[in-house]
């Protein structure tokens, strides 16, 4: 998984009258948990825009006064009014612990089902999964290439050997309904059409009998 760099300072006090003066400085105060102690520093308020505002989901390397720390975003506060960042929780990732993320689902392919004219279902579109750190994907690929009119693809076609889908394996991701415009599928249409001749054959054949 991709990681966003968070350069800050430790943070020595952690009083209200510090924690205004920093945010008034245009920077964010932070908590790092999931070491020994909680470690408390700020950064840049700027920092945090890859990380925050954005569809994608990265790690975070927290770079503190020569020390290293890979982490994930926990929890993040926001003002009620101006959106302004307030607070932000960090959980430190170890390569040893498992850790549970929220992973975006993205579609591959196309949908022959969509072609004929169905409706495109995609009601999960972030999935919660537990996993190793060097096993977070930025995605999870969803092939939609063989979704015909009536067909689906649930959690347990997307899981793998090295990650755990926190989800019933019966769980819709992403289906193709029915739509009023949608046509046959080209399948649907070969087979009509081999009973149609057949019908016309059958009905040939019983007046040439019939005469």
């Amino acid at each position: 998984m991709q990681s966003i760099t968070i350069k800050g300072s430790q943070r020595e006090s952690v009083g209200k009258v510090s924690t205004k003066a920093l945010r008034n400085a245009g920077k964010v105060p932070c908590v790092l948990y999931g070491g020994d102690k909680p470690l408390h520093f700020s950064a840049d308020e700027i920092s945090f825009k890859n990380l925050v505002y954005t569809a994608n989901v990265y790690t975070a390397t927290i770079e503190l006064e020569g020390t290293t720390y890979h982490a994930i975003l926990q929890d993040i506060q926001f003002h009620p009014v101006t959106d302004r960042i307030l607070h932000v929780d960090f959980y430190q990732l170890f390569d040893d612990k498992m850790v549970t993320m929220n992973i975006p689902v993205r579609l591959i392919g196309t949908s022959p089902g969509v072609i004929n004219g169905g409706s495109l279902s995609f009601p999960m579109r972030k999935l919660s999964i537990r996993a190793l750190p060097a096993d977070l994907p930025d995605f999870i690929n969803a092939d939609i290439s063989k979704l015909k009119i009536g067909n689906k693809l649930v959690v347990s076609e997307l899981a793998n050997d090295k990650l755990h889908i926190l989800h019933p394996e019966n769980t819709v991701v992403v289906q193709v309904r029915t739509a009023r415009a949608a046509i046959l599928d080209d399948d649907d249409d070969d087979e009509e059409e081999e009973g149609e001749e057949g019908t016309a054959s059958e009905s040939t054949e019983e007046g040439a009998t019939t005469e």
